[in-house]
């Protein structure tokens, strides 16, 4: 059995696009064991973040998009901890409208893996939500992390600058729907779901 488990927190503040500001309540996910753990995006709350990692040293800030409610953080979580920032390059654009002089540190690819504790985290790149948005995805804990692409009931929103609604839809059944149905999906905002539960949506 493995020792590496998924631990939640969520932060709550603004995301801006477009020259909206919208309040919302983002999902925060720690994954690792008791030494050693990754950060699934960096929201709002430096603090809030920490109370989850513990004194776990903290291996990545691992960004599903470049958002500001999604990376807001980031810089400062590195600075705190010393982990390096992962990011797919696609969202470059998105990732300077929040930090134009603090570039992140590596780029995430598809198929990558990154290993924490006895698990491995495979990245998928689902395009559509933003253009370099990922999914991570462990087969060993049965779960995908899903930021703003796959949410319980579809979709991530489209409409706004650099998203697209085919696009998204594309990355859904092509790289998400074909995972297990009894896979958890952990989103970026709301409750969780699973695979085979939205397949049927």
């Amino acid at each position: 059995m493995t020792r590496t488990r998924v631990d939640h927190t969520t932060t709550s503040g603004t995301f801006s696009l477009d020259g909206q500001v919208f309040e919302v309540d983002n999902n925060v996910w720690v994954v690792g064991d008791d030494h050693e753990c990754v950060v699934v995006d960096a929201p709002h709350d430096v603090d809030r973040i920490l109370a989850v990692v513990g004194a776990r040293r903290v291996k990545a800030i691992l960004c599903t998009h470049a958002h500001d409610d999604h990376v807001r953080v980031a810089p400062r979580l590195r600075q705190q901890t010393q982990a390096p920032i992962f990011l797919h390059p696609h969202d470059r654009p998105l990732w300077q409208l929040t930090h134009p002089t603090d570039p992140w540190d590596v780029d995430l690819a598809d198929g990558q893996v990154i290993e924490v504790g006895d698990v491995r985290l495979e990245v998928i790149h689902t395009p559509g939500h933003a253009p370099g948005a990922v999914c991570f995805s462990s087969k060993e804990l049965g779960c995908v992390f899903t930021g703003d692409t796959l949410f319980q009931g579809g979709p991530g929103a489209t409409g706004r600058s650099c998203s697209d609604h085919d696009t998204i839809r594309a990355s859904i059944r092509d790289r998400l729907l074909t995972l297990p149905d009894d896979t958890v999906v952990h989103t970026g905002h709301g409750p969780d779901t699973t695979i085979g539960a939205e397949r049927k949506k």
